[in-house]
C-alpha cells in the first residue's frame, strides 16, 4: 500500500496532535460500513448522528488513525491512534478533513477538471474519469460525492500520484458552490446544462445559472470555462467566466458558433455515434452509453480533454467504452415467457430535463410490432410551488415520444397521470412500493421499460423486482442486447 498520508503531514495540515503510532494511511474515510484498512476515519457529525459514536468501530476494523475533536482523544487512544484536532467550530474534524484536502490541492501537480449542472454532473464525471483514466493516474470522486463533505473527503483521498482529478460539484442553494471550487481550484471547469432543479430554493432559472455559475470564481489563474452553448442561460454563465480568472472559454452543444459541436447524433438502444467537430477538427465517435443528452454532455468531456491539452483522439476511442453509472441509464435485458424485453434503470434521480431525455432514450428503443414503450415515473422533487405544473406539463412529452403507457408513484406524478389519455394509463400509486407489484404484472415480450424518479422515491425497488423476475442471466444479456440494437 502506497502511503497516502504521513504523520508529519497530518498534524502539519490540520494542526492537531497524534496520540499513538498511525498505521500506513493509504486511504480515508467517514463511514465505518465501507471503510477500510489503513483508512484515516474521520469523525465528522452528520445530520443524525456523531461519527465520534464509530470511532471505536473504525479502529477496530483497522482504521490507520481517527481524526477526533481535541476534547475527545482521551476517551479514544486507549483504542487506537487518534488525530487530535483543535476545537473551535461547530464541527472541528470536518474543518480537519478540509485542512488535509487543502493539503493534498497544494501538494499535486494533477491537472484539475471541476463539473457541476442541473443534469448530468455524475455521468459526465464518469466519463471523464474514463477517459482520462487511460491516459493517466486519475482520481475522482465517488458516487456523487459533491457537497460540503464529499468534495474535501475527495480531495483527502487525492494520491500525489495523480495525473488528473475529477471533481463533482453540487449545490441546493446560492453560494454553496463558492467554498468547494476555492478547494478545489480548478483548471478546467465545465458547466454542463442549467435546469430548472432545485427551483423550489431560487426565484428564478436566471438565478439557478448564477449559482452555477460560482463555479468559474474557483479557476486557478488562467484555467478554461466550458459552458454549453445551447443553454438559454449561456450569456449568464458566459458573464460569470469573464468574471473570474478564466484564461479562455471553450463551448459545446449544436449552436453554430459551438467550439465543440455536433452535426449528427445517431442514437440506438445501447449505444450512439456523434459526428462532430473539436475546435474545427472533425470527429467521429461511438459512445457506449446511450442517448441524445449523453451525447451532448460527451461534447463537454471533448472539450475539457482538449482544454487539458490531454490525447483527444484516445479520448474519442476511449468513450465506446463507457458505461452508465448505476441508476442512471443501465439497460438490462429481461426474458418473459420466452420472449425478449428491456429495462432501462434510470431510478437514481430525476427533473423535467432528465425525465424528458430520458423518454426520448425510451422512445428510440425498437419494441417490434408487439412491444411497448412503458414509462414507470416517481416523482420529482424541490420544485417548489411549480412542482404540480411541471409534472403535468411531462404529458406533452409522453405523447412526442410515443410512450404507450405510464405508471406513477407519489402525489406529485399523479398530476400527470390524471392529465395522460386512458388508453396511456397504467397505474397511479402513492408509492414504489405499491406499485410495483402492477409493473412487474404488466410486462410481456417485446416491452421496453424505463423506471425513473428522485432518488427518495425508492423506484429502485421497481428496478430490483422487474430484475428479480425476469433479468436473464450475466453471461446472456449481452447477445440479447445486441439483438435490440
Amino acid at each position: 500500500m502506497t502511503e497516502l498520508w504521513t504523520p508529519a503531514a497530518l498534524e502539519s495540515a490540520t494542526g492537531g496532535t497524534l496520540h499513538g503510532a498511525p498505521r500506513p494511511i493509504g486511504g480515508a474515510s467517514i463511514d465505518t460500513r465501507t471503510l477500510q484498512p489503513g483508512d484515516l476515519f474521520f469523525a465528522i457529525r452528520g445530520e443524525a448522528r456523531d461519527g465520534h459514536d464509530f470511532v471505536r468501530a473504525a479502529l477496530d476494523k483497522g482504521a490507520g488513525a481517527a481524526v477526533v475533536a481535541q476534547s475527545r482523544a482521551e476517551e479514544f487512544s486507549a483504542f487506537g491512534p487518534v488525530l487530535a484536532v483543535p476545537e473551535g467550530s461547530e464541527d472541528p474534524v470536518l474543518d480537519a478533513m478540509r485542512a488535509i484536502g487543502t493539503a493534498a490541492r497544494a501538494r499535486t501537480k494533477a491537472a484539475i477538471v471541476a463539473v457541476t449542472g442541473s443534469v448530468g454532473k455524475t455521468g459526465t464525471k464518469e466519463a471523464l474519469r474514463h477517459v482520462l483514466g487511460a491516459q493517466g493516474e486519475t482520481h475522482a470522486s465517488v458516487a456523487s460525492y459533491n457537497n460540503h463533505w464529499g468534495v474535501p473527503l475527495t480531495l483527502a483521498r487525492m494520491p500525489e500520484s495523480a495525473r488528473f482529478g475529477v471533481f463533482e460539484i453540487g449545490m441546493n442553494h446560492a453560494a454553496e458552490i463558492l467554498p468547494l471550487t476555492a478547494q478545489v481550484r480548478p483548471d478546467v471547469a465545465l458547466i454542463t446544462t442549467v435546469e430548472p432543479v432545485h427551483i423550489e430554493h431560487f426565484p428564478s432559472l436566471s438565478a439557478i445559472a448564477d449559482a452555477k455559475g460560482e463555479i468559474f470564481s474557483g479557476l486557478a489563474p488562467g484555467g478554461v470555462a466550458v459552458i454549453n452553448r445551447d443553454n438559454p442561460n449561456f450569456s449568464r454563465m458566459l458573464a460569470h467566466a469573464h468574471a473570474s480568472q478564466a484564461g479562455r472559454v471553450i463551448t459545446f452543444g449544436e449552436h453554430e458558433s459551438a467550439d465543440v459541436r455536433a452535426h449528427r447524433i445517431l442514437t440506438r438502444p445501447d449505444i450512439s455515434v456523434v459526428d462532430a467537430t473539436v475546435m474545427g477538427v472533425p470527429v467521429t465517435y461511438q459512445l457506449g452509453t446511450p442517448g441524445r443528452h449523453v451525447a451532448m454532455n460527451s461534447l463537454g468531456v471533448l472539450a475539457c480533454v482538449h482544454a487539458l491539452g490531454a490525447d483527444l483522439a484516445r479520448a474519442a476511442l476511449s468513450l465506446a467504452g463507457l458505461k452508465p453509472p448505476v441508476g442512471r441509464g443501465e439497460r438490462t435485458a429481461l426474458r418473459i415467457d420466452e420472449g425478449d424485453a428491456y429495462l432501462v434503470d434510470e431510478s437514481y434521480n430525476a427533473n423535467p430535463a432528465s425525465i424528458r431525455a430520458s423518454l426520448v432514450t425510451l422512445a428510440g428503443i425498437d419494441t417490434g410490432a408487439k412491444g411497448r414503450r412503458i414509462a414507470v415515473l416517481g416523482d420529482m422533487k424541490e420544485l417548489g410551488e411549480a412542482g404540480e405544473h411541471l409534472h403535468r406539463e411531462l404529458a406533452e412529452a409522453v405523447k412526442a415520444n410515443g410512450i404507450d403507457l405510464v405508471f406513477t408513484a407519489g402525489p406529485l406524478m399523479r398530476h400527470l397521470f390524471e392529465v395522460l389519455p386512458m388508453d396511456n394509463r397504467g397505474v397511479a400509486a402513492h408509492t414504489a412500493d405499491e406499485l410495483t407489484d402492477a409493473v412487474v404484472a404488466t410486462l410481456r415480450p417485446g416491452d421496453a421499460v424505463m423506471v425513473k424518479g428522485s432518488n427518495s422515491m425508492r423506484m429502485v425497488r421497481i428496478v430490483e423486482a422487474v430484475k428479480a423476475r425476469y433479468a436473464l442471466p450475466p453471461d446472456q444479456r449481452e447477445a440479447s442486447l445486441q439483438a435490440v440494437r
